[in-house]
């Protein structure tokens, strides 16, 4: 069914910050999560220097810092502009793409990222647009996705095939600010899958299933991937490291990286558990959740724990996920 949208979606960015109880909170896009040594230690030194020490790891594998003074987001900004992170201020709440963190798709994300970026309506286009590129994200609900030749669309297959895949992404884009109005996102609009379909070419059958394979912690090939505890990284460590963040909370290093105060055993405990902001970052939360998982951190679990200070269950990640929701009075647990 169509959502019509009171108001524009809230989404902090990189310069329009979220004012947050302890701060401000910025959101910094990295299309596809593929940082340099060099601009994983600006995020770092703004984390430092201008934030509150941390960064933290969202969903889409984007980076948010918090605690920001009044003003300070000019700073950051103009630190992320020389660095080469803020390429198009107008475009910086789209630039949602999250690729599989193990393939070699880095080349395909940045032609995918450039190409929406000079396409000036699409300014305009919701911080919740998503575009996925590889079979391991393609679950994970993108308004857009690549597999391969087949385009996705609302996280699913459309049966397009493609020849050109940056061109078939930025056509299924514009064809969706076209038609969406005032919705979020692909799958609000009522119809909005077929007659975008439509556009693009004639549909085959739908034949690749949409996918969500998390990359444990550990060694894979010639990378090492490090769980992050709760999304949260000290902004000391890794420095002079190329990193590309997950969406799982995680972070892919060379071999030989210093992981200490990460993890990289998939029977850590803290594998497979995240948590919201909570208090006293976010006004709205009914309790630390950080502190109250850090705690709960040792309990036998299976699969993914996610802790959310209120009903909003901010963060909660993809998939099957057991939650424990803040009630005011202890938690909730829902299956």
């Amino acid at each position: 069914m169509p959502q019509d949208r009171e108001r524009p979606d809230a989404c902090p960015g990189a310069v329009d910050v979220h004012r947050a109880a302890d701060g401000g909170l910025a959101r910094v896009r990295l299309p596809g999560g593929t940082l340099t040594a060099a601009r994983f230690d600006v995020l770092r030194r703004a984390a430092l220097e201008l934030g509150d020490g941390g960064i933290e790891l969202t969903s889409r594998a984007n980076v948010q810092i918090r605690g920001l003074a009044p003003g300070a987001e000019h700073e950051l900004g103009a630190r992320l502009r020389a660095a080469g992170l803020l390429p198009s201020p107008t475009h910086e709440r789209m630039r949602n793409i999250i690729a599989a963190p193990l393939e070699d798709n880095q080349d395909l994300v940045d032609a995918v990222d450039a190409a929406l970026c000079r396409v000036p309506g699409l300014a305009d286009l919701p911080g919740r647009f998503l575009v996925t590129i590889g079979a391991a994200v393609s679950g994970l609900g993108g308004d857009i996705g690549l597999v391969g030749d087949a385009l996705f669309l609302a996280g699913r297959d459309s049966g397009l095939r493609v020849t050109d895949p940056v061109a078939s992404v930025v056509a299924a884009a514009r064809e969706f600010q076209a038609i969406r109005g005032t919705a979020w996102r692909l799958s609000e609009v009522d119809g909005g899958v077929r007659r975008i379909t439509a556009a693009l070419g004639v549909p085959g059958p739908a034949v690749v299933a949409p996918a969500v394979i998390p990359v444990a912690p550990g060694p894979h090939g010639d990378r090492v991937v490090a769980g992050v505890p709760l999304g949260r990284l000290d902004a000391r460590l890794l420095a002079g490291t190329p990193v590309r963040v997950t969406p799982w909370r995680s972070v892919v290093v060379p071999p030989g990286t210093d992981t200490s105060g990460l993890f990289t055993d998939p029977a850590s405990p803290w594998h497979g558990v995240s948590a919201c902001t909570g208090r006293p970052g976010c006004a709205k939360s009914l309790t630390d959740v950080r502190a109250d998982a850090s705690r709960w951190i040792g309990t036998p679990h299976r699969g993914s724990v996610h802790w959310s200070g209120c009903a909003r269950r901010c963060g909660r990640p993809a998939g099957d996920v057991v939650e424990f929701v803040a009630t005011g009075d202890g938690y909730e647990e829902i299956r």
